[in-house]
This record gives structure tokens, C-alpha cells and sequence, in this order.
């Protein structure tokens, strides 16, 4: 099983453990990942550059495509962001074959050209419809029990389901939940798993993006979870490196750690957290590792 690697602008600087769990856990389940396809690739826009200029990022996200389809491989992304943003723009480009058309004559100067056949999808999607349920089992060496999991899907990933093809892909719905089953760990669910996890408002509402994650957080622990676990390195990201501000909103510490989706599996097939960099985390991750009985 080989795709063309896209693993966006944050796992390759704010969260580079997420890289490299990705690269750990990709080996032991025979995903093979083709970096150099994708070398020259861009930022997909984040969905904030869309907000000001809808075509700019729309052809950034066809150049993208372009080149996954030139190495006649399907694209693999580890970014619920990237995959959110990437899936509106190609439902918009497979819906008009004229605005296709136009975008394409800005790639031609690169002899660049999207024939419109690619399917981006998240590492949790590949995990769920193309390794199988069944098959992640059979690889769990260290069986996760008594660890309790909040997922938190964040927005991208959950809508709009239309470009995001969940008709045809039911199982996206509880994706996450499904993969924390399969590997031993309980199921903590909360109200705030497919909210937004404050991110996008950052740098222009700080105080509100930190109320959003002392809310998600605290909610998800006040629920029993010893962790949560996410699919998406921006909402890591903010979940992670917030918390400590969101826990003087709440008047007290709220000490949840945050972990990338690789990270848990990583965890239940064999790999150690060091290798993981589950040390690395701002909230630290070392008595959720206890109750499994590993040392970060």
C-alpha cells in the first residue's frame, strides 16, 4: 500500500512528534510513503487564506493535486485541516470543469495540469477502509485497557460532510472511536468532540480560543478521560500549548494530555513513546502512560 505523502505545513514544525510517529507507525502497518511526489507541494491555505482570496487557494490546492497525480498515486494526508480544506476545493473544482479549466492555465507555467482524478484522505480514513478494523487488531502487541479516551475530531474532518463523502463513507462519522476500541481503550465521549477547538480565532480573539479549550478539555476530563486523542496537529497544537492559559480561566489545574491520532497507535502496536516523543509534550503524558504501565 503506497500514497503520495502530503503532511502538512505544522506536523514539519510545531509538531514534528506527529511526523515521526507517523513515519514509525506507517512502517509497522506496510504503508509506504512517497515524500518526493510531494516535495514542491504548498500549504493548502489553511482555510484562512480561502476566506480572502477563494481562487488563490484553490489553485494552490490544484497544484497540489496535480502533482499527486502526476506520481499515479492516491494522496495521504496526516492533517484533519488539510484534508477539510483540501476535499471542499476539490468538490469545487470537479463541479465546474470551466473554473477547472481556468485554474489549470496558471499551472501550465510549471507544466503542471489536474485532470481531476485525485482523492486526498486522512491517515484515520486509510487506517479505517483500507487497513481494516480487523487487521489494526491483529497488530496490537500492548492491548490498552483501563485507559480512557476523549476523541476530538475538531471541524475539518466532520463537515461539510458532502465534500468530506460521508454518504459514501459512513464509518467516517465514528472513525475515531472506532480505532480507540480497537485498541483496548475506552470510549470518554463529550459534546465539544467535532466543535471547533478554537484554533482558527487565535490570533485575532486569544481570550475566547482559551475559553474554548478550557471547556473542551475540562468537560472531557470532568467525564473520566486520561486523555485526548485527535487526528488534526493544529488542534493538538492549541489543546496542548493552551492549556496551561485555559487552566487559569478554570481556577485549576486541568493537566489532560493531548495525543496525535500515530501516537495512539503507535502505543498499542509496539512502538515506545520516546521514539514517539510523547516526552515532548506540553502537558505531560506520563501518568496516562502509567496506567498502561510504559514510562514516556
Amino acid at each position: 500500500m503506497k500514497f503520495a505523502f502530503y503532511p502538512g505545513c505544522v506536523s514539519r514544525g510545531a509538531c514534528p512528534e506527529l511526523f515521526e510517529s507517523t513515519i514509525a507507525v506507517c512502517e509497522k502497518l506496510g504503508i509506504e510513503l512517497d515524500y518526493k511526489s510531494m516535495e514542491s507541494a504548498s500549504c493548502t491555505g489553511s482555510g484562512i487564506l480561502q476566506e480572502k482570496n477563494l481562487k488563490l487557494g484553490d489553485t494552490l490546492n490544484a497544484r497540489n493535486f496535480a502533482l499527486a497525480e502526476k506520481s499515479g498515486l492516491p494522496l495521504l494526508t496526516i492533517c484533519s485541516t488539510c484534508q477539510g480544506v483540501m476535499s471542499q476545493a476539490n468538490a469545487r473544482l470537479l463541479a465546474d470543469k470551466e473554473y477547472l479549466k481556468e485554474i489549470n492555465q496558471e499551472l501550465k507555467s510549471e507544466g503542471l495540469e489536474y485532470k481531476g482524478t485525485v482523492d486526498p484522505k486522512h491517515l484515520l480514513w486509510v487506517l479505517m477502509e483500507d487497513i481494516g478494523i480487523d487487521k489494526l487488531k491483529s497488530l496490537v502487541v500492548r492491548e490498552l485497557k483501563g485507559l480512557k479516551l476523549a476523541p476530538f475530531y475538531g471541524c475539518y474532518i466532520v463537515r461539510p460532510s458532502a465534500a468530506l463523502k460521508f454518504q459514501e463513507n459512513p464509518s467516517r462519522s465514528t472513525s475515531l472511536e472506532e480505532i480507540i476500541k480497537a485498541v483496548g481503550a475506552s470510549v470518554v465521549d463529550f459534546p465539544g468532540k467535532t466543535q471547533c477547538c478554537g484554533f482558527p480565532i487565535l490570533m485575532i480573539n486569544q481570550k475566547n480560543a482559551v475559553n474554548m479549550v478550557a471547556n473542551h478539555t475540562s468537560t472531557a476530563k470532568d467525564e473520566g478521560a486520561d486523555a485526548m486523542v485527535t487526528p488534526c496537529p493544529l488542534c493538538h497544537l492549541n489543546l496542548d500549548a493552551y492549556q496551561p492559559e485555559a487552566s487559569k480561566t478554570k481556577n485549576e489545574p486541568i493537566n489532560l494530555p493531548i495525543i496525535h491520532l500515530p501516537q495512539l497507535i503507535g502505543l498499542a502496536i509496539g512502538i515506545e513513546p520516546e521514539k514517539m516523543k510523547l516526552n515532548k509534550h506540553i502537558i505531560s503524558t506520563k501518568t496516562m502512560l502509567s496506567e498502561i504501565g510504559v514510562s514516556p
